[in-house]
């Protein structure tokens, strides 16, 4: 696995394309969930790329505190139906925290998570920080780990 940790200006158009292509792949046409991808916010965010043979199979976007949340931020975290089951998310996750914390100092960290993702997201520090709302139609969760 060779992680990639870059800012919006520093992708390539190949990398863009291919994060693109899996976060459309697994939100909009695996969960059957209709919505503008392309929300103006990468620009902001720093990327996480996963690469397995040349490949993208894993994924997030962050965003430093103040620009989403009052703390930093991590979302869009994607695996590709090819790595699903495998336990890829959790290394995925890992690296993005570190990530986070190496850009942008030690903090908290806010996600909205699917709600059916709650005890995931729990393992790995975060906590339910308010009520549950529908997102696009599917459940969320908000959560934030100290």
């Amino acid at each position: 696995m060779r992680w990639q940790w870059t800012d919006f200006d520093h992708l390539s158009l190949e990398q863009l394309y291919a994060l693109m292509r899996l976060r459309q792949q697994v939100f909009v046409v695996e969960q059957d969930c209709p919505y503008i991808d392309a929300d103006n916010q990468d620009q902001a965010a720093h990327h996480l790329l996963g690469w397995r043979d040349g490949t993208l199979v894993a994924y997030l976007r962050a965003f430093p505190p103040g620009v989403v949340y009052t703390e930093a931020a991590i979302g869009r975290v994607v695996t590709s139906e090819r790595v699903r089951g495998t336990g890829l998310g959790r290394p995925l996750m890992h690296e993005g925290i570190r990530c986070v914390i190496e850009t942008w100092g030690a903090g908290p960290i806010k996600l909205s998570a699917q709600a059916h993702l709650k005890d995931y997201y729990a393992s790995l520090g975060f906590e339910v920080c308010g009520e549950g709302y529908l997102e696009d139609g599917i459940p969320h969760l908000p959560m934030r780990r100290a």
